[in-house]
């Protein structure tokens, strides 16, 4: 008899990233859309986080090992926090590989953020 048993599968988590918002200048945002666009903004007004995400956004091959970008000026942790906040915000993604965790940036989301603070133009 065996005291061996099946652990359940977990389901990954789901990277797939939705466009925040119509342009700034299409129509007023909806409450949703409002609530979405200020978790990105305010993950974005912190220094730390701003450079970690440009870190990440300019990093060859679209993503970075944390052991790459952690060089911020703050602590291990205080980066580990950081780049949390970013993920919650929908931002970044990121995929454990052995004993290293290595992030990127969707292109769905860059171009979401891009359309975002893009100038429609007016009609005559």
């Amino acid at each position: 008899m065996s005291n061996t048993k099946a652990l359940p599968l977990i389901e990954p988590e789901s990277d797939a990233v939705a466009p925040c918002c119509p342009p700034l200048t299409e129509r007023p945002f909806s409450a949703e859309e409002a609530e979405t666009a200020a978790r990105m903004f305010k993950a974005l007004g912190d220094p730390v986080r701003l450079r970690l995400f440009t870190a990440v956004a300019s990093h060859e091959g679209g993503e970075a090992c944390v052991c790459d970008i952690s060089d911020v000026g703050v602590s291990q942790p205080t980066v580990s926090h950081h780049l949390k906040k970013l993920k919650e915000a929908g931002l970044l993604t990121s995929e454990r590989r052995g004993t290293w965790v290595y992030y990127r940036v969707e292109p769905s989301v860059l171009a979401a953020m891009g359309k975002l603070l893009t100038i429609a133009p007016v009609a005559a």
